[in-house]
């Protein structure tokens, strides 16, 4: 995935047509991270705890029905990826860019839960199996893709370099 082109609130990527299937098949993944994942506390004596987990709970299901409807959109989108000599471009606003970064997030996160939420690296590749190689593959790929998006954010990555 590389930059190439950066302004103030509009980013430009030339991918390959392989990193386009990942991000597509990163971004149907979406959301990954259980909804029992988000507790407001483990203090039990917090006043009106369920009255408030449950505000949460619905909190959360709003914003992650919205970013799938915005998912969707992006993925039927047909101006959004052109077609060029390397594979495609895609352009991006700096809040397109920041709501992906959200989206990768949980796709990573669901991915490292999913493994048992491990401590080290080390600790992912020993607990590495045929059955979670998936999970290990799906949160590498999502912090290739922050890493890209986050570079471009922060100016860290001069257009047409990976």
């Amino acid at each position: 995935m590389n930059l190439i082109h950066a302004a103030a609130d509009a980013f430009q990527f030339e991918i390959s047509e392989g990193e386009k299937g990942l991000l597509f098949h990163l971004l149907q993944l979406y959301p990954l991270v259980p909804a029992t994942h988000y507790r407001l506390s483990k203090d039990r004596q917090i006043p009106n705890r369920e009255e408030n987990q449950h505000l949460l709970d619905e909190a959360l299901s709003a914003q992650r029905l919205e970013n799938r409807k915005q998912v969707e959109a992006m993925l039927n989108e047909p101006k959004r990826f052109a077609a060029c000599a390397a594979g495609y471009q895609v352009s991006f606003s700096r809040g397109e860019l920041e709501w992906l970064l959200q989206v990768f997030n949980d796709v990573r996160l669901g991915s490292w839960i999913a493994l048992g939420s491990p401590d080290q690296q080390q600790e992912i590749r020993q607990r590495q199996t045929k059955q979670t190689a998936r999970h290990v593959l799906t949160m590498d790929l999502a912090a290739f893709f922050e890493m890209a998006l986050l570079g471009a954010i922060r100016g860290e990555l001069p257009p047409g370099h990976e």
